[in-house]
C-alpha cells in the first residue's frame, strides 16, 4: 500500500507540480481505485496523508484564527522603468554599494501571480517523512485563518514529504511554506459557467474565485474547483529564512515536491532586470494563468536582514506592476447574445481596437443594469480592458473634445433574438432571460444535461454526436431524439453499425426513465435532482405540476418564491408546452407515484449542527423532511429546533442568543416517534 501511495504522489507531482504526466488519466485513476480498495479492506492501514485522503471530513462551521511566524506584508509597487531604477538605486545605497556597482546585489525575478498567499506548516517525528500539519490564510498579515481541509484538496499540494526527499532538498524536519493560491483560467471560466447555469452571478476575476472558494466551508466543492499553490518561500518554524540565497530556497522546494513558478531568474544586471518584466508582459496572455506584474527580490538572505522593513513592506522587495490592458474605441452597436444557459448577454459592438497583443471588436456589457451604471449610449466612446486579461469589458464611457457622446440609447428585446421566445425577468434579478429548452442557443447544452447519467442517462450522446445531429438540421429539438433513424446515426463521422444501434437502444430506455428524471432532464432553472424528486412525489403527473399556482409550487419543501418563479415562467412558455406534449408523445414516463405525507413536524423549521451520534446530517434530513418538517441552513427568529451534535458550532450559539429550542439526537427520534 505505502509504495502504491508513493507511486501516487510521484504521478500527482509530475502532472500538477510539473505539468509533464507521464501516465494517461485512466491509468491514473485505475491506481488510485487499487489504492481505495486495499484501504477499504485494511481501514486500520489508512494514514492521513494517502493520496485517498484529500477530501475527507464534514462542513466546517468556521474558520479557526492563527498567528503567523511572521508577518506576511505586502510588497511595494513600481509601475515603470523609471521607478524601479529608483528603486535599485536605494536599494544599492542602503546595502552600502555605491549606484555605479552592480556586481554584489543578485535579484530574484518570479512572476507576481493574481491569486491569495497562503503559510503552509508541516512538522514530523524524527526520522520520518513531513507532513502537512496546517495551511492559513494571509488574513490581516499578521492573524490568518485555518483553512487546512480545504488546502488539502488542493493536488500541487504535498500532503506528505519523505526522509529522503527532506534531505535531498536539505528541509529541517519542521518547516514553513509561503506561496500563492491561484485559479487557472479554464477552471475560472468552467465555474463560471457553472454558476450562471445555477442562475447565480459570475465572479469577477480567477483571483476573487480562488479566494471565494479557499474560504468555503465544504473541501468537496473546493475539491470539484481546480486550484493551483505555487511556492515561493522557504521558512523555519519561527520565521526566518531557510536558505541564504532565495534561489536556492526555490530550487530546495522544487526538489521537495512543490509546484514553483518555471518562470524566475537570477540576475544582477538592470537592464536584464527591465528584459525579463517585458518578456513577462509579452507572455501573460498565455500563461493559462494570471500574473499582474513580476516580484523582485534581493537574493541574499543577508543583505534581506540589512535592509530591514518599513511600517508595511520589506525594503529588499518589489512588485513591478503591469498597467492595466486598455484602449479606446467607438461603440458602433450593441447585440444581445443568447448563452448555453440562456441568459441573454448585451455586447457592444466596437470599432477594432488593438489592445495588449490582441484586436477587440467586441466587449461584454454583462447586463442592462451595467448599460445603466455606465450611462452607455450607443456611437459613445469607451474605455475597453479585457477583464483579467481574458475577457473584454466596457469601462467607463469617455467624453471630452475629442471623443464626443452617442445620442442612441439602446433598449434590452422583449423576445428572444434567436427562437423568439418571450423573455423574462426575476424581479431582483438583473438578467434576462429565455427559457425555451428547445432555442437554438441552448439546444446543445439541453441536450448534453437531458442526456447526462444523473438525468435520462443516455449513454453514448456526447458532445460531439450532439453537435453534428445539431449542425446538420437532423435534430432541432429535444423531442426529436426520440425520431432518430438508424440511418441518420450512420451517417454521422464514426458512428458505425455497432455504436448507432447501441445509442438507439439507450434512447429507447430513457423512455422508461422515472418522472422526477423527465423533470430534472427539462433544464428548468434552479431545479435539480433533488427538486425534481420533492416536485414529481408532491404532485404526481406533469400535467398536475404544469397547472400549480405558486402559492401550490412553494408548499414543497425546499421550493421557496425564486424557484417556484422559475417553475412558472418556464411552464408559461408556448414552445415549452410544446416540446412536453412531443416528450408525452414519444412516451416518456409523465406520471410517479405520490409521496404519502407525515404530518408530525409539518410546518417546522429544523437546522442541523455538529456531529449526531448515529445520524448523518444526510439521514437526519431525510427524517425531518418525511415527517413534513424542512431543514435550513441557518439560524433565525423562525427557526422551530436546533438539533446540535458534538462539536457544534456557531449555530448553537444562535440558537441560543434568539432563544431558538435546541434538541440531541434523542431528542429528535422521540419527536418523530410521537
Amino acid at each position: 500500500m505505502e509504495k502504491l501511495r508513493e507511486k501516487i504522489r510521484h504521478h500527482e507531482y509530475l502532472y500538477y507540480g510539473l505539468d509533464a504526466p507521464e501516465l494517461s488519466d485512466a491509468n491514473f485513476d485505475a491506481l488510485m481505485r487499487e489504492l481505495k480498495a486495499l484501504e477499504a479492506e485494511h481501514p486500520e492501514l489508512v494514514r492521513p496523508d494517502s493520496p485517498t485522503q484529500r477530501v475527507g471530513g464534514k462542513p466546517k462551521e468556521g474558520f479557526a484564527k492563527v498567528a503567523h511566524s511572521r508577518p506576511m506584508l505586502s510588497l511595494d509597487n513600481v509601475t515603470s522603468e523609471e521607478e524601479l531604477r529608483d528603486w535599485d538605486r536605494r536599494v544599492r545605497t542602503l546595502a552600502g554599494e555605491g549606484a555605479h556597482n552592480e556586481s554584489k546585489i543578485s535579484y530574484v525575478c518570479e512572476y507576481k501571480l493574481d491569486g491569495l498567499s497562503m503559510a503552509l506548516h508541516y512538522g514530523s517525528e524524527e526520522g520520518s517523512s513531513a507532513y502537512l500539519v496546517r495551511g492559513v490564510t494571509r488574513g490581516d498579515g499578521t492573524i490568518g485563518e485555518d483553512v487546512t481541509g480545504n488546502v488539502r484538496t488542493i493536488r500541487s499540494v504535498p500532503l506528505s514529504i519523505s526522509h529522503a526527499k527532506l534531505a535531498e532538498a536539505k528541509l529541517p524536519p519542521a518547516f514553513e511554506v509561503r506561496g500563492e493560491v491561484v485559479m487557472p483560467l479554464t477552471a475560472f471560466l468552467k465555474m463560471n459557467e457553472q454558476r450562471e447555469a445555477a442562475g447565480l452571478a459570475p465572479a469577477v476575476n480567477p483571483r476573487n474565485a480562488a479566494a471565494g472558494t479557499i474560504r468555503t466551508l465544504e473541501p468537496n466543492i473546493v475539491a470539484q474547483r481546480r486550484l493551483d499553490f505555487y511556492a515561493y518561500f522557504a521558512l523555519t518554524e519561527t520565521g526566518e529564512n531557510l536558505f541564504e540565497e532565495q534561489s536556492d530556497a526555490l530550487e530546495a522546494l522544487v526538489t521537495a515536491g512543490f509546484r514553483v513558478n518555471p518562470h524566475r531568474e537570477a540576475i544582477r544586471d538592470f537592464d536584464k532586470l527591465i528584459a525579463f518584466v517585458n518578456r513577462a508582459e509579452e507572455k501573460r496572455v498565455d500563461l493559462g494563468y494570471e500574473i499582474d506584474g513580476v516580484v523582485i527580490k534581493v537574493d541574499s538572505a543577508e543583505v534581506q536582514r540589512r535592509l530591514g522593513y518599513t511600517g508595511k513592506a520589506p525594503r529588499w522587495a518589489v512588485a513591478y506592476k503591469f498597467t492595466a490592458r486598455a484602449g479606446i474605441t467607438k461603440v458602433e452597436d450593441i447585440k444581445v447574445q443568447v448563452g448555453r444557459t440562456g441568459k441573454l448577454t448585451p455586447v457592444a459592438v466596437l470599432t477594432p481596437v488593438f489592445i495588449g497583443g490582441t484586436t477587440v471588436s467586441r466587449a461584454t456589457l454583462h447586463n442592462a443594469d451595467e448599460i445603466d451604471r455606465l450611462g452607455l449610449l450607443i456611437g459613445d466612446y469607451v474605455k475597453v480592458e479585457r477583464g483579467g486579461d481574458v475577457i473584454p469589458k466596457v469601462v467607463e464611457v469617455v467624453e471630452d473634445k475629442d471623443h464626443p457622446r452617442g445620442d442612441k440609447t439602446f433598449e434590452f428585446p422583449t423576445h428572444c433574438p434567436v427562437c423568439g421566445s418571450e423573455i423574462v425577468k426575476t424581479e431582483g434579478e438583473v438578467d434576462y432571460r429565455c427559457v425555451n429548452a428547445d432555442c437554438p442557443a441552448r439546444l446543445i447544452e439541453s441536450l448534453l444535461h437531458f442526456s447526462a447519467r444523473k438525468v435520462m442517462n443516455i449513454d453514448g450522446l456526447g458532445e460531439a454526436v450532439v453537435e453534428q445531429l445539431l449542425n446538420r438540421g437532423m435534430v432541432k429539438s429535444i423531442a426529436d431524439l426520440y425520431s432518430s433513424t438508424q440511418e441518420q446515426l450512420l451517417s454521422l463521422e464514426r458512428i458505425g453499425q455497432k455504436t448507432a444501434d447501441a445509442l438507439l437502444a439507450e434512447i429507447k430506455k430513457s423512455k422508461s426513465a422515472p418522472l422526477n428524471r423527465v423533470l430534472f432532464g427539462l433544464g428548468i432553472r434552479f431545479v435539480g435532482e433533488k427538486t425534481a424528486q420533492l416536485l414529481a412525489e408532491e404532485f404526481g403527473s406533469m400535467d398536475a405540476l404544469m397547472a400549480a399556482s405558486l402559492e401550490e409550487l412553494e408548499r414543497v419543501n425546499e421550493v421557496g418564491p425564486r424557484v417556484a418563479q422559475a417553475i412558472r415562467e418556464f411552464f408559461d412558455e408556448a414552445q415549452n408546452h410544446e416540446l412536453i406534449e412531443k416528450l408525452r408523445a414519444a412516451g416518456l414516463t409523465f406520471t410517479a407515484e405520490k409521496r404519502k405525507k407525515s404530518s408530525q413536524l409539518e410546518g417546522m423549521t429544523f437546522v442541523l449542527t455538529g456531529t449526531l451520534p448515529n445520524l448523518s446530517r444526510e439521514d437526519a434530513k431525510a427524517k425531518i423532511e418525511a415527517a413534513g418538517g424542512r431543514v435550513s441552513g441557518s439560524v433565525s427568529k423562525k427557526t422551530h429546533y436546533v438539533v446540535a451534535g458534538e462539536e457544534a458550532g456557531s449555530k448553537l450559539d444562535k440558537a441560543r442568543e434568539l432563544g431558538v429550542k435546541v434538541l440531541d439526537e434523542a431528542g429528535l427520534e422521540e419527536m418523530l416517534n410521537s
